[in-house]
């Protein structure tokens, strides 16, 4: 404990993606075994290297883990996550890509979902995602007409 209250936990910047396909599925991911949080779903996206920007993060995390290219003028900030964990805080900007070429293989063993926003709910996430579940459905609903008008 500080002066100005409890020790604060190191902050851990990590970036993640809400896929929209032209049919208005979410692509979420399913951590794999050996993993931390294994077997929960999540939207895909990983850490921020020391000094890269959240949009190249977010390129280079998609392109590993699920073999797609992506433009950083096609990702649009969305919403953001901020999650206590035991360790460490975690907070992650959230950004909406409608457009990838490319089709998406799950490059490190992890399973892959394409759901409707509405069905988020039925898959357990980890404690920064769970927020999500309740607030995309309506984040995507609100630009409604935008979101169908994208390519994948």
């Amino acid at each position: 404990m500080t002066a100005e209250g409890p020790a604060q936990s190191p902050l851990l910047l990590v970036v993640a993606c809400v896929l929209l396909d032209r049919s208005g599925n979410i692509l979420i991911t399913k951590r794999p075994p050996g993993r931390s949080l294994a077997g929960l779903w999540e939207f895909p996206g990983g850490k921020i290297e020391p000094n890269e920007l959240p949009e190249r993060a977010l390129v280079r995390e998609l392109s590993e883990e699920l073999g797609i290219e992506v433009a950083v003028t096609n990702l649009e900030p969305l919403t953001f996550a901020s999650h206590a964990y035991p360790n460490f805080h975690l907070l992650m900007p959230v950004f909406l890509c409608r457009s990838w070429r490319g089709e998406t293989v799950a490059h490190e063993g992890q399973e892959l979902a394409w759901v409707r926003p509405a069905e988020l709910s039925a898959y357990v996430m980890p404690p920064a995602d769970e927020p999500l579940k309740v607030a995309l459905p309506r984040l995507l609903e609100a630009i409604a007409p935008a979101a169908k008008a994208g390519t994948a």
